[in-house]
C-alpha cells in the first residue's frame, strides 16, 4: 500500500491518505494525547469515503481484514514505543 503524509502536527497528529486504487478516498489517521498516568494515548482511525454502491462494498467486506491488520499495527508501535522507551515520531 502508498500512504502521502497529508497533514503532521509534532507530537499530536499524523494523516496519511491512501494512494492505492480503491473505490473511493481512504485515510489512516493517528491522534496522540498525553494519559492522566504520565504516559501517551494513541488513537488511530481508518476514514473511507466510498465511490458509489462498490465502495460501500468494498468497505464491509474487507473491515474483518483491515480491522485485524490495523490493531495489529497499533498494537506494535505501542510494543516499540514501550520497549525502547522512546517517543516515535508522528
Amino acid at each position: 500500500d502508498f500512504w502521502r503524509v497529508e497533514s503532521f502536527i509534532p507530537d499530536q497528529l499524523l494523516r496519511l491518505r491512501a494512494e492505492m486504487k480503491v473505490p473511493g478516498r481512504a485515510w489512516l489517521q493517528f491522534e496522540v494525547k498525553p494519559s492522566a498516568t504520565g504516559g501517551a494515548v494513541i488513537t488511530q482511525t481508518a476514514i473511507f469515503d466510498p465511490l458509489g454502491l462498490w465502495g460501500l462494498a468494498y468497505w464491509y467486506l474487507l473491515y474483518p481484514l483491515h480491522a485485524l491488520i490495523f490493531s495489529g499495527m497499533l498494537r506494535e508501535l505501542a510494543r516499540v514505543a514501550t520497549n525502547r522507551q522512546i517517543a516515535l515520531p508522528i
